[in-house]
């Protein structure tokens, strides 16, 4: 715990305590001191919060980014898996030199055989042989592609919607907005209603074409 923070204009407070009551002005003046000052204290913690992230990226980059100098890199090619911080430098697969991750064992390219991660799961493309690429992805990417497989689902879905006679220039552009989907999907709707009633229109003309009646003439 640090120091306590002395108040702005303390003794003007401690004489207004004594007071009975308080007129508008000396209100509105104690408060706006008060605000004025917790406003630079606020000031003051978020440049040094602002400081303190730097240092961290700082020490961040130098332990898992490319140092500077060769014979850091040497060093830790040499077998220098962990430091101050207790994180691995090197990957734990055995025939793997990449460097690990921030907060795990593995690199990217084996981060799946982390059991605790949430943050990647394996690419399900088929390929050959009946198997699926299980390379790692973010969660968030959907379909769960790679960036190489992902362009290749964009083909397979060009050459299937050219197969069923629609004509898109490329799968890859944006979705249509909400507004477009809705107004496309009523002006199907009112088609069909509108064929439907011309149908009902053209049967209820039918029954009701009027029939033929024999004239028979009536004898004296």
């Amino acid at each position: 715990m640090g120091d306590p923070i002395a108040i702005d204009g303390a003794d003007e407070d401690l004489a207004l305590s004594k007071s009975e009551f308080l007129s508008q002005q000396e209100v509105l003046r104690r408060r706006s001191r008060r605000v004025k000052q917790l406003a630079r204290l606020y000031k003051a913690h978020y440049w040094s919060l602002l400081e303190e992230l730097k240092r961290k990226h700082k020490e961040y980059y130098w332990l898992y980014g490319k140092s500077p100098f060769k014979e850091d890199e040497k060093k830790n090619g040499e077998g220098n898996d962990g430091n101050e911080l207790g994180f691995q430098l090197k990957c734990q697969i055995s025939d793997c030199k990449e460097k690990a991750m921030a907060l795990t064992r593995f690199c990217h390219k084996h981060i799946l055989k982390d059991s605790n991660q949430t943050l990647y799961r394996s690419c399900n493309f088929p390929i050959k042989s009946g198997q699926i690429c299980k390379k790692p992805i973010l969660r968030s990417i959907n379909p769960p592609h790679c960036p190489v497989h992902a362009q290749a689902a964009e083909k397979h879905l060009q050459r299937a919607l050219k197969r069923a006679g629609l004509n898109v220039p490329s799968p890859s552009k944006l979705a249509p907005k909400l507004h477009v989907v809705v107004a496309e999907y009523v002006r199907q709707i009112q088609s069909k209603r509108r064929e439907t009633q011309r149908k009902s229109v053209s049967k209820i003309k039918v029954e009701e074409k009027p029939t033929e009646v024999e004239y028979i003439p009536q004898t004296c």
